[in-house]
């Protein structure tokens, strides 16, 4: 077999072998941080972007998450629960990790 064929026949091996494991990528759900913890173990508070909308927020002192709130339609929604850029709830709770800031 020539160096040409084998050079083509390795990232081509390599690329169809990825597509075998049938996984998009980590359990988004799960903190994988000092404290580990599904998610859902977290409070999550709303932080309401420059436009007025809210977005699901936890903080568990290391880690950040962010997600924007939907309604049913999956249409955003901007409840007016605090001015813009402000972040409210007890966003920070269910954490033993202090958060330096």
């Amino acid at each position: 077999m020539s160096v040409f064929k084998i050079a083509f026949a390795l990232p081509v091996i390599g690329v169809l072998s990825a597509c075998g494991h049938g996984s998009v990528g980590p359990d988004k759900s799960v903190d994988r941080g000092l404290d580990s913890k599904h998610l859902s173990q977290l409070q999550a508070g709303i932080w309401v972007d420059p436009n007025g909308c809210d977005h699901w927020i936890i903080d568990d002192g290391v880690e950040g998450y962010l997600s924007q709130r939907l309604d049913k339609f999956g249409k955003p929604v901007c409840s007016g629960v605090a001015p813009p850029t402000v972040a409210t709830g007890p966003f920070k709770q269910g954490s033993r990790v202090s958060d330096p800031l």
